[in-house]
């Protein structure tokens, strides 16, 4: 199964997690890894190849720090660009049937994510905008690969992260969430 990361962090170098998981990604045969604010600096995006780029693969994994209980704005705009009509949903459309698939790394503790917790919602909630986004494209929607306190993870921790994200994306059946979610110790 080919698999494609779209990554979107605006400061990639500024992150430990996610350019540690890129690192290792790109190590995988079967993965392409590819880097929304590298290749798109200026914010235009080629639409054509970014749909190029889907058509070619089997899996989509989008990748982000979890910004503001949303998507960092480079893939929220690559969304509303990329997924045009009778290419990303309708008549004709053919994103049908891929794999949709998302790795955040989240800088709270995931007890922050519970309606008594500092965010008053789960992160099963606040991701439903991506969720709905499957079900308009037809995509499968496989459950998240999710790093809770990321900015707290030892060099080990961080380490077995990207090893068990590579493991992940690379299974041709993701096991359950549970087994992607990694919570550092505070």
């Amino acid at each position: 199964m080919k698999t494609l990361v779209v990554l979107a962090h605006p400061k990639l170098q500024e992150s430990r997690v996610n350019r540690m998981w890129k690192s290792r990604l790109q190590q995988e045969p079967s993965i392409t890894v590819h880097d929304l604010y590298e290749t798109y600096p200026s914010g235009v995006i080629d639409v054509d190849q970014e749909q190029q780029l889907l058509l070619q693969h089997d899996r989509i994994v989008f990748q982000f720090p979890f910004y503001w209980y949303s998507t960092p704005s480079l893939l929220k705009k690559w969304q509303d660009e990329v997924y045009t009509y009778g290419f990303g949903y309708g008549t004709g459309n053919q994103l049908k049937g891929k794999e949709y698939m998302l790795a955040i790394s989240v800088g709270r503790a995931e007890e922050s994510y519970r309606p008594d917790g500092e965010s008053l919602y789960t992160l099963d909630q606040l991701l439903l905008p991506l969720k709905a986004t499957v079900l308009l494209t037809e995509m499968q929607y496989v459950e998240p690969f999710v790093v809770y306190h990321a900015p707290r993870l030892t060099d080990e921790e961080l380490e077995a992260s990207a090893d068990r994200l590579a493991a992940y994306l690379t299974s041709p059946a993701p096991a359950p969430a549970s087994a992607g979610v990694l919570i550092a110790k505070s």
